[in-house]
């Protein structure tokens, strides 16, 4: 079992920047890539991007030059740096994992962290 917890949402001027963060505890998977996913009220959930064990990424169009995946393998944390956010960014984030790359599935999902971007 893999356990997820985002952090490092909250309430931003539009312009500003804020960096998310998933820590993973629990049994260790080998290779596995972590996605990134948001849902805004009343729209389906989007996807915004992917880093991949060896730490090759890509990205929605929608995000690219806005937002950055990376990760810390050794302290078992990714990370979603958002710059240039806009009121549109506003939603709920969320974090996933799973076993393969490209992704074609997610195994464990995180609560989610919402990101309120106001004008």
């Amino acid at each position: 079992q893999v356990q997820l917890v985002e952090s490092g949402g909250g309430l931003v001027q539009a312009g500003g920047s804020l960096r998310l963060s998933c820590a993973a505890s629990g049994r260790p998977v080998s290779r596995y890539t972590m996605g990134w996913f948001r849902q805004a009220p009343g729209k389906e959930r989007e996807f915004v991007g992917a880093i991949s064990w060896s730490g090759n990424t890509y990205y929605a169009d929608s995000v690219k030059g806005r937002l950055i995946i990376s990760r810390d393998n050794a302290q078992k944390i990714g990370y979603l740096q958002m710059n240039s956010l806009k009121p549109e960014d506003t939603a709920v984030y969320y974090c996933a994992v799973g076993a393969t790359w490209p992704p074609t599935r997610y195994d464990y999902w995180g609560q989610g962290t919402q990101v309120t971007v106001s004008s």
